[in-house]
């Protein structure tokens, strides 16, 4: 076979430069094997000084962020060679040029991305999800470099090899309460212009064998990608598992033998003889822009919240004798999965029976994090007469910032470019919210450099996505369909500021009449994300129970909704 060498020729880098002929050379190599099926993507040299994982795992919002430049590969051919602009947009440092020299563990990445000539006559090119949940540096088929430790001096000439496949992902298997379900949606494959597919998880309730003529309520938990279903355990724990376990995400040690037990409890809970009786499902919708599709239709990504309410819950009810009403139907989740909950029983008010959305991302864009996005002309910028203060992004419990706006907005365009291609959060919100720009990919809500808003496009997100604001515009009509089914809870030093945006709505809320909301909005005080209710659980137990969190107040919803042969002990319905 004939061997073709990738060259990526970066770049000038001045280091100190003491003439212009002095150049680094950074030359990238892709092994013959991996260069078929390689035509358009993304190339990511990524740079870090964490030697204890990949740098393509190393990429952050906060300070201890490697360093990333990205550039397009368009219609790749294994003779050409490609070289790097000095111009490739990097962060933090967004110059190469800028970039100090050092000792650095160096890697090579490549996404790949396929065309979609969708239905609405747009022909673009993204990165479609594998099976993995459309996470860039986890996808089956991405391509990248054995990390490399070199120093990084003014006139090095660097090689790196493109050797490594990410293999693709293991299915996971049915079990006695566990069922996982994929079907082909039309209406997404008319959108897309090819298969499209939505999955699920489903938790059948004890004794759904043996009980044939019983139906039950359907409890939707919304949220990211799942690649199975979570929390559930039909054996104890680990017994090899250390207490010095920590996790840094939560402060605890020992945090995977809580998990463990969590999931086991559940179990023994779940098939317990007094234990109400109802089906769970975590539905997979990633989709070419995000793990998730946000569970609402979208210019850019298509009619999921139709697909999902009209083609996928049907489905699962049909197969799994779920009671297929309106009134048996509920939504919770946290973070992502509460804006879902709520935009979903805002939306759709008939179709489902309650929401529990805890620490929702923004659903008032007043306070969308901590920009008003019909006020405020830059997203980046508090602007003064005489200075500019950086809106912070991220903080903890006692305030302190760890990241800003810019910067987290940054870092998405170094991975993915202005086409909003980097899978992360700022790029997921920007492509279900706005409408499609001239070249097909969504207009932007602001300049991804500069910060600079769009207030034409801010308009169109307020009357599509703006959910306090649909609730206010339409309550006269949809006020007496979301009577008693609207809840909120947020920490109120959640850390992404989603507490303001739950504010705003809670003052809306209590003031409606004809009909009073009838719902609940409650904070924790102090609690960081993603507080759901319960002001006796620290974080990290909470997030442990959204299956059980709810229970009773759905259990009082359905005992002044549901139809008289309903049976209120164990939530079936029976049918002959």
């Amino acid at each position: 076979m004939k061997k073709y060498c990738f060259y990526l020729l970066a770049i000038l880098i001045g280091f100190g430069c003491q003439s212009p002929s002095v150049k680094s050379s950074i030359a990238i190599k892709i092994a013959p094997e991996l260069q078929k099926g390689l035509k358009d993507g993304r190339l990511l040299f990524i740079l870090s000084n964490d030697k204890e994982k990949e740098p393509r795992f190393s990429i952050s919002d906060d300070a201890a962020t490697a360093q990333v430049f990205g550039m397009d590969i368009e219609n790749y051919s294994p003779e050409k060679e490609i070289y790097l602009d000095l111009e490739s947009f990097g962060y933090p440092v967004e110059n190469i040029q800028d970039l100090k020299e050092g000792s650095y563990n160096m890697q090579a990445f490549i996404i790949k991305y396929e065309t979609f000539n969708r239905g609405d006559g747009h022909t673009v090119k993204l990165a479609m999800d594998q099976g993995e949940g459309r996470r860039w540096n986890s996808t089956p088929g991405n391509i990248y470099s054995t990390p490399i430790n070199i120093d990084f001096k003014n006139g090095s000439s660097i090689e790196i090899t493109v050797d490594q496949e990410i293999p693709p992902v293991t299915e996971p298997e049915d079990t006695e309460y566990i069922k996982h379900i994929k079907i082909k949606s039309d209406l997404l494959s008319k959108f897309w212009g090819r298969d499209m597919y939505l999955g699920a998880h489903v938790l059948l309730p004890e004794g759904f064998e043996e009980n044939p003529n019983q139906y039950y309520p359907l409890m939707v938990f919304h949220g990211h990608f799942p690649s199975d279903f979570g929390g559930f355990r039909t054996i104890p724990p680990d017994p090899e598992l250390s207490d010095e376990d920590y996790s840094a995400r939560f402060g605890i040690y020992g945090y995977q033998k809580i998990q463990q037990q969590e999931a086991y409890d559940f179990y023994k809970k779940w098939t317990s003889p007094d234990f109400k009786r109802f089906i769970i499902i975590e539905i997979q919708h990633a989709n070419p822009f995000y793990d998730d599709s946000y569970a609402v239709n979208s210019e850019n990504l298509g009619p999921y919240g139709d697909a999902i309410t009209y083609e996928l819950i049907p489905y699962i009810e049909e197969q799994f004798r779920g009671i297929g009403e309106g009134w048996s139907r509920f939504l919770y989740g946290g973070s992502t999965g509460g804006w879902e909950a709520l935009a979903v029983q805002v939306l759709y008010p008939d179709e489902y029976n309650g929401c529990f959305a805890a620490c929702p991302d923004p659903i008032d864009f007043r306070a969308y994090t901590t920009i008003n996005l019909y006020e405020d002309e830059n997203a980046y910028y508090q602007k003064g007469e005489f200075r500019e203060t950086l809106r912070p992004g991220h903080r903890d419990s006692l305030g302190h910032v760890s990241a800003m706006v810019r910067d987290m907005n940054l870092k998405e365009l170094a991975i993915g470019g202005p086409e909003t291609r980097s899978g992360e959060q700022f790029d997921i919100w920007q492509a279900v919210y706005s409408p499609v720009g001239k070249d097909g990919y969504p207009k932007p809500i602001w300049d991804k450099k500069t910060g600079e808003i769009d207030p034409t496009v801010a308009d169109f997100w307020r009357e599509n996505y703006d959910l306090r604001y649909i609730m206010e515009r339409d309550w006269e009509t949809l006020g007496p369909k979301l009577a008693g089914k609207v809840h909120i809870y947020c920490g109120d030093m959640d850390n992404y500021y989603l507490n303001n945006a739950v504010y705003l709505t809670e003052k809306f809320l209590e003031q409606t009449q004809n009909p009073y909301y009838g719902g609940e909005v409650a904070y924790g005080d102090r609690a960081e994300h993603c507080w759901n209710g319960d002001p006796n659980l620290p974080n990290y137990m909470s997030r442990l129970r959204y299956n059980t969190m709810y229970l009773d107040k759905i259990s009082k919803r359905l005992q002044a909704s549901a139809p008289s042969n309903f049976n209120q002990q164990n939530w079936t319905l029976t049918k002959n």
